[in-house]
């Protein structure tokens, strides 16, 4: 089975005045992939996103503030371990 996508990125924004709305736009604009998901509380995004190039998510979340539990995970290397 061949992925489009084979990252799956996931990440933690910690931060004030942080925007969902922006992020998610954000990402369906100026990023390639799939399986996005944006969701907020208080002080807390959480992102998770299917992508060829994590690096770029990680660069444009940390512009939103604190970054941490970051999970990349290569879905390509562990379809073939199945």
């Amino acid at each position: 089975m061949a992925l489009d996508y084979k990252y799956d990125t996931q990440l933690l924004i910690e931060g004030n005045g942080l925007d969902e709305d922006n992020i998610r736009a954000h990402f369906t604009s100026n990023f390639d992939g799939d399986c996005l998901l944006v969701v907020r509380d208080e002080n807390l995004i959480k992102v998770h996103y299917h992508t060829n190039e994590p690096w770029q998510v990680l660069k444009y979340c940390a512009s939103w503030g604190e970054v941490f539990d970051i999970v990349i995970e290569n879905m390509a290397k562990q379809a073939q371990t199945m």
